[in-house]
């Protein structure tokens, strides 16, 4: 556990010695230290990896040098050294990135890659414990059945091409890592926890495209959008996402799950707004009220963080 402290403040109110003050500073100094020199020496594990890359410039080298480095992380990490433990992260994490890219480019992006990826950095997140791994597995699993991101000029973009299965695949991974979370050891839940976060992302964004665009299941055609030939139009995920958001709300407050609660108070706000400025023109008028509701909304959610957390505190959780 990390804590920031201002040590000068804390001298002068009188909370500590002088004796005290001096210890802390040397041992936040020998901190600081070996903090620089893990970063510079993962910098120059990184600038050779790339130059070695760039001298060779092949899937099969970045496969080579990423699992070397991955390999030399995950000993590091198992060393139990914490002097060593930010090189070892980054060792693991630029390691399967490199190791993982190289295996899809030389694959031609193929699905049967991207799983591979997939189930090779969930593995990794295990053995290294490393809720960032975790992160890039759920994700990695998304991008098999179709979502994406994409750069333009100045302007990113998010891609979900089945809105449907990306809903009902990752709400199915977030009840189960739930529910397995209750027996799994503690060691592993920040791990679990960072893959079921992503996931009830990951959902929302497939709500929030599917209230959007719709979704066509199958071979359906987009010229007669209806539920009969497998569509799904905008207003049904909609509607769906504001009936999921508010379940998940009550389900929120009712277990004290403040996490939950603001992630769904964020989606409703976007669910709100998205169809507000889908059906509204978006003039002086409409944007003074979307102001006014987002300002009451955060008011209303700041109340309701302070009471979940005094229930918290009550119960001694």
């Amino acid at each position: 556990m990390k804590v920031t402290l201002d040590l000068d403040e804390l001298l002068h109110k009188g909370d500590i010695t002088q004796a005290e003050h001096d210890k802390l500073s040397r041992l936040a100094a020998a901190t600081t230290g070996s903090l620089a020199f893990n970063l510079l020496v993962g910098f120059g594990i990184v600038a050779v990896a790339a130059a070695a890359l760039a001298l060779v410039p092949t899937p099969l080298t970045a496969v080579v040098i990423g699992v070397c480095l991955l390999l030399a992380g995950i000993a590091l990490y198992r060393a139990q050294l914490a002097q060593w433990q930010l090189l070892a992260n980054i060792c693991i994490l630029i390691g399967a990135l490199m190791a993982g890219g190289g295996l899809i480019v030389g694959d031609d992006g193929s699905l049967a890659s991207m799983l591979t990826v997939t189930v090779a950095f969930a593995l990794v997140s295990v053995f290294a414990r490393s809720s960032l791994m975790a992160v890039l597995a759920t994700l990695m699993l998304a991008g098999c059945i179709g979502s994406s991101t994409g750069y333009f000029h100045a302007s990113y973009g998010l891609e979900i091409r089945k809105p449907i299965y990306t809903i009902v695949l990752f709400a199915l991974i977030a009840a189960g890592l739930y529910r397995l979370a209750r027996v799994m050891p503690a060691a592993y839940l920040k791990i679990s926890e960072a893959a079921m976060r992503t996931s009830v992302f990951l959902v929302n964004f497939g709500f929030w495209v599917g209230s959007l665009w719709g979704d066509h299941l199958g071979r359906a055609s987009a010229a007669e959008p209806t539920l009969a030939n497998g569509y799904i139009g905008a207003p049904v995920f909609a509607v769906l996402w504001a009936l999921a958001l508010l379940a998940a709300g009550i389900w929120a407050w009712r277990r004290n799950r403040r996490w939950v609660l603001n992630t769904v108070a964020v989606f409703a706000a976007i669910d709100l707004y998205t169809q507000w400025f889908e059906n509204l023109d978006a003039d002086a008028g409409s944007v003074l009220l979307a102001g006014l509701l987002a300002l009451a909304a955060a008011v209303a959610l700041s109340f309701v963080n302070t009471a979940m957390q005094r229930r918290k505190t009550s119960l001694g959780v």
